[in-house]
Formats: structure tokens, sequence, C-alpha cells
């Protein structure tokens, strides 16, 4: 409900208002950050930063630059976002938006737009930047680099980008807005002569731990402040993301070596041959108060050194008092947090310890009632098939007793059959003996005839020849 709400606040927008929350991309060939250079002073972005994936990115609302933002398509967070102070705001329902020209640079749209209403439009979507799925569940929230608590309703829209948001633990989120709202509202602003040249840069240092494999935790985060006036100074912050409550102050120079080698941050009255010492000690002073929980005034006019020296020793005396206040209210929200988490917890296990005999109980019943109904089903199967076996069984018996029988009767008629046609058989074979007797006699006789003629069929053979050969023709032929 939330979402589609915010949706149809964020279309009509964009039907009403032509320009709504616009961003745009800068190209290599533009000089610094087109319109949004008017958020450096001189109009001079830092230098050093000069990475292929670092992308300058201006962003607009209605048609106008409200700040701007150095991108890293490699760890999927800003690296700093320049922006001025224009007066605090209570924060609006946040609406995320993305920038659809950090991962397709050739589709028409030139203006941040809602993460839902360019599902499919836009090529690529999340290989160069974040996006609200690498969030969730994730234990992070989207901790803005420019704050929206800094910024007029109007333009508070045109910081809920998530190229000017990174990875922060909840606890971590709020301390660094609370900070950063506290040291520009009563460190910052009251002691630039100029409001409008009061430069801003938030900013956040790489780690090599991912959310989700792909968006990178910061290791620190910085603010560097820039009074750009005839009595200017320059001041740098840093708060380390493994202690929630550190906000530690350096110079401009200290907190540029902690970035990439070759950074400079600002140019002008900011640099810090040409500060004044003087202011800068003022601001480090309410930086150290707002550092250790005492309240600072907003007034524009420079306190006495006797109302210094005053606050300083009520500070002193009012400080044990409110850190054991601190520590009770601390001690009563635990006590108050572990009550109610015990009485969960005591609710959680008789809820459960319920539900788990309820369901045990009906586990026990369907088991029972499935265990009766298969009893009840499988009784007539096996009464039909005993009937079936008992009459399969006297079907063998019959079977049985009838080749028996059959047996028992097939010897006795057998051998009368034969012993009957005994007789017949042996009478009817004599006329066939004597045939055989006659032909083997008739046979031997015929043979002992064709042997005595071959025998002098060859013995006149032999005396042919011989006379032929010895006695003389003549002879011969008489």
């Amino acid at each position: 409900e939330w979402t589609m709400k915010t949706s149809i606040v964020f279309l009509l927008c964009v039907s009403v208002f032509p320009g709504f929350s616009q961003g745009r991309v800068v190209r290599e060939d533009e000089t610094g950050f087109a319109e949004c250079n008017v958020f450096f002073p001189g109009q001079i972005p830092p230098e050093g930063f000069t990475k292929p994936f670092h992308v300058k990115i201006c962003q607009q609302y209605n048609k106008e630059p409200r700040f701007a933002t150095l991108y890293s398509t490699k760890d999927k967070i800003p690296l700093y976002s320049a922006f001025k102070f224009t007066k605090p705001a209570q924060s609006e329902e946040e609406n995320w938006l993305v920038e659809p020209q950090i991962d397709d640079p050739e589709n028409d749209l030139h203006e941040m737009v809602h993460e839902a209403d360019v599902g499919g439009t836009v090529a690529n979507l999340g290989a160069n930047q974040a996006l609200t799925s690498d969030y969730v569940g994730s234990g992070y929230e989207r901790g803005l680099l420019n704050p929206s608590l800094l910024n007029e309703e109007d333009f508070q829209v045109a910081t809920y980008t998530l190229t000017n948001a990174v990875p922060l633990s909840p606890a971590l989120s709020k301390s660094w807005h609370r900070d950063i709202g506290k040291v520009v509202e009563q460190a910052l602003m009251p002691h630039c002569s100029q409001m409008d040249h009061l430069y801003l840069l938030a900013g956040a240092i790489p780690s090599s731990v991912q959310v989700k494999g792909k968006v990178s935790v910061p290791e620190s985060l910085w603010l560097a402040a820039c009074c750009d006036a005839p009595q200017g100074w320059s001041l740098g912050l840093v708060k380390k993301v493994n202690d929630e409550n550190s906000l530690a102050d350096l110079t401009v120079r200290e907190l540029e070596k902690q970035l990439l080698p070759g950074v400079h941050l600002f140019k002008g009255n900011c640099g810090e041959d040409k500060q004044s010492q003087e202011k800068r000690e003022a601001v480090l002073q309410v930086v150290s108060q707002i550092r250790s929980g005492e309240q600072v005034g907003t007034s524009n006019n420079q306190e006495t050194k006797e109302s210094g020296w005053v606050r300083r020793v009520a500070g002193i005396i009012a400080t044990p008092f409110i850190k054991l206040l601190e520590l009770l209210i601390y001690i009563f929200v635990e006590l108050v947090k572990f009550v109610f988490y015990f009485l969960w917890l005591v609710v959680k296990r008789v809820v459960g310890t319920i539900l788990d005999g309820v369901y045990s109980l009906w586990n026990g019943m369907v088991s029972y009632l499935k265990a009766i109904s298969l009893v009840l089903i499988s009784i007539p199967y096996d009464v039909g098939r005993v009937i079936i076996n008992i009459f399969l069984g006297f079907l063998q018996i019959v079977q049985d007793v009838v080749s028996l029988t059959y047996r028992i009767l097939s010897i006795p008629v057998g051998f009368v059959l034969h012993l009957a046609a005994f007789p017949y058989q042996s009478i009817c074979a004599i006329p066939s003996v004597l045939k055989d007797v006659a032909t083997g006699i008739g046979g031997t006789f015929s043979l002992v005839i064709d042997a005595t003629a071959a025998v002098l069929h060859g013995f006149y053979y032999l005396v042919g020849h011989i006379v032929k050969r010895f006695v003389p023709k003549g002879f011969s032929d008489d």
C-alpha cells in the first residue's frame, strides 16, 4: 500500500511538474559538474578523483541543481555529495529514486525516476548502481550522505536517490545524521559570515566488505566544510563505521591524506594558508561540545569569553549528572525492553506449546483415522481373496482326482489291447516270413548262377587273349 501511494504521488508530480527530480550524468567532455559547479568554492570541484568508474552526477529538482554527487560504479556507492545548507525541515516520506543513465546512457530518461517505474525500460538496470533490492534483508539502511534534514521541504525529494546513499547500520545512520545536523546548524553556520558561502562535502571511504556481494560498506564517513569568505576557514570530520559515537576533527589536508593520493578538496579562501585561526578555533570548540553531548546555542553573535568560561564550568559540572541521567534512562529503556522481551518469550513459548500440542493431537487423529480406514477397506478384499483361494483349491483337488483316476484306468486297458492284438499280429506275420525265406533262397540261387557265369566268361576272355598272343595268326584263324 505504501509503495502504491508513493508511486501515485511520484506520477502526479511528474505530470504536474515536468522537471520533477531531474538528475543528469555529466559527460566526460564537460568541465566539472556542469550546472552543479555552484556547490564548490570558486566553482572548482575536488581534484584527484580520476578513476574510470568515477561518474559525475548533477542532481537536479524542478530543473534546478540541488547538489552534486561523485558516484563509484565499482563500489555502487557515492564517494561524496557536495551541497549547501538551506534550512532544516521535517523529514518527508521516503520515495527512493534511481539514475537511469548510469546503467543505460542511451535511454531517453534524463531525470531521476522511481525504481518501480522503469522496470523493463532501462537496459542493465542495477549493473552500475545499487538498487532497493540490494538493501532488503541485509541489515543495512540507505544512509544519505547529503542528509534530507538539512534541506528545505521542496528539495528533500532529490536527496532520496540511491546515488546519494551508502549502506549503514540503523544506529550509525541515526548518529551520522544527528551529528552532521548539529555540526552544520550549531558550529558551522553561526561562524560563517556569509551563509551562502558555506560549502559542504559529505563522503564515504569504501571498504572490501560488500552487501550481497555488490554494494561496498564504507569503512568511514567524512565531512569537509569550507567557509569561502574574507575570514574563511575549513574543517574536516571523520566518523568510523565501527564506532557510531566517534567524531574526530582534523584539518582538510589531514582528511585528504586519508582519501585517494593526489586529492585536493577545496580551492580559494578555504586554503589553510588563508584561514582565520580564530574562527576555526571557535568552530572546533563548538564541535568539541557537540562531541561531548553538551547543548550548543545557534546565535550568530560571537560569545564572550566570560560566557564561554561559564559554559565550560557548567558543562564540567553538569556532564557527570547528564551522563548519570543518560545511564539511568538507558537502564530503564533496556529494562523495559527486557521485560517486554521476556513477556514475548513467555507468550511465544506458551502459544508454541499449545500449537505443538494441537498439531500433535491433530496428527494422531489423522493417523488413527487413516489406519482404521485402511483396515476397514482391506476386510472385503481379504474375504474375497480367501474365497477365491478356497475355490481354486477345490478345483485343484478335482483336477488331481480326475488325473489319478485316468492314470489308474489307462494301465490295464492298454495291456489288454496289446495282449488281444498279439495273436493277430503273429498269424499275419507267417506269410510275410515265408515270402521273405523264399525270396532269400531264390536270391541265393540266382547269385550262384551269376557268379558261375562271370567266372566262365572271365576264363574264356583269358584263354582267348593268350591264344592271340602266342599262336600264329594263320593257325589262330583256323
